[in-house]
């Protein structure tokens, strides 16, 4: 049977592994950072009549420019920006991908600062971008001193910062936002995929985009909005950013019916960003809960919570499976991620724990679920 060691693939892609977290059938799944409400029926046959009323032309192009959804995500976002500082594509993945098509590549480098998201080490790879890791402090803190004299190491041509930051939660400082732009002689980009999760008073880097052409900030239609499956991320900058990406978009990248359905999604934004509301609650609950239960809980800014185990996370991990919760291990030793969801999902965790802490859960050697998961370990 041939495998990966078999193909002429590129070197430095030998070895690696696909990113992604485990997908198991258990009663609860808080892994993924996914919302756990479903869609409302209105918002569901609205979507449902956008998309059908493209059928029929299916066997035309979509608009490849997305200029009526732009706009939308413009009217969205506020802050005084237009179609032009808009772009949209296929999760923010697919648009953090673009920027490093143009931005970085081979004989250029990207900064990041870990632990954050782990897509971006990833993507920089793919593009043939050199990964310059700046690190957090032991707290997961970032300062403006670190991150300036790492901008000043490495002299990236792409910053990226998470704010919130996955996998801790912890909004960005505004003042390690202000003076990495003062000093990173490339581009910065803000990953805001849970911007809408954060505390009150949270500010956002949109407010800073204008009279700073190299500033980026993306967005995920995944979260707040429950449109995980409809895979539309999205980006706000300068116009000349906006012009500079669609020079490696491919061709028609966002389908009719994509665009039909998030457009329907954004019209109906006030009913599905009222599951926000709630799964704020269910956070703040988690980490108010955990901390009366002694454990170290980091601020969260996001709508998961990174918790301390003290303990091997990979067999706590395992106990929380066997009760039926799937979390995340993100591969930071003594610590796991687990998402804030349902009222109900939030029992069913802190009963987990309790089990757990019990003492009276352990490893069931006659589990049907594999311990050794791909992906259940390593970051995400």
């Amino acid at each position: 049977m041939t495998s990966l060691d078999d193909l002429p693939i590129r070197d430095d892609l030998r070895g690696r592994s696909p990113y992604g977290a485990p997908q198991l059938d258990v009663p609860v799944r808080l892994n993924t950072n996914e919302n756990s409400y479903p869609l409302p029926e209105p918002v569901v046959e609205a979507i449902s009549k956008a998309v059908a009323a493209e059928l029929r032309d299916l066997n035309r192009y979509p608009d490849r420019d997305a200029v009526a959804l732009r706009a939308d995500l413009a009217d969205y976002l506020g802050h005084g920006l237009g179609v032009g500082d808009v772009w949209a594509a296929n999760g923010s993945n697919e648009v953090q991908q673009q920027l490093l098509q143009v931005f970085g590549g081979p004989g250029r480098t990207a900064l990041g600062f870990t632990p954050a998201y782990s897509m971006h080490p990833l993507l920089a790879t793919a593009t043939g971008t050199a990964w310059r890791d700046g690190r957090r402090d032991a707290d997961f803190g970032l300062t403006v001193a670190h991150a300036v004299a790492q901008v000043r190491e490495h002299r990236p041509d792409v910053v990226f910062l998470c704010s919130p930051n996955n996998p801790t939660g912890t909004a960005l400082d505004p003042a390690v936002l202000d003076a990495v732009l003062a000093e990173a002689p490339g581009m910065v980009v803000v990953d805001e995929a849970y911007a809408e999760f954060a505390r009150p008073g949270t500010p956002t880097a949109l407010a800073l985009l204008p009279g700073h052409p190299r500033l980026v900030v993306t967005r995920t239609m995944s979260k707040a909005f429950g449109f995980a499956g409809g895979r539309l991320g999205y980006l706000a900058a300068d116009p000349a950013v906006v012009d500079a990406v669609q020079l490696v978009r491919l061709p028609y990248h966002l389908s009719a019916l994509t665009q039909a359905a998030a457009r329907a999604a954004l019209a109906h934004r006030e009913t599905l960003l009222g599951t926000v509301r709630a799964i704020k609650e269910q956070r703040d609950r988690i980490v108010s809960g955990l901390r009366a239960r002694g454990r170290t809980v980091a601020d969260s800014d996001a709508n998961f919570v990174l918790f301390e185990v003290g303990a091997d996370q990979r067999a706590v991990w395992r106990v929380l499976l066997d009760h039926g919760v799937l979390v995340r291990d993100v591969g930071l030793a003594g610590w796991l991620r687990v998402t804030a969801g349902t009222p109900e999902e939030t029992d069913a965790f802190f009963a987990a724990v309790d089990a757990w802490t019990a003492g009276v859960a352990g490893a069931d050697p006659t589990s049907t679920v594999d311990s050794a998961v791909p992906g259940a370990a390593g970051p995400g």
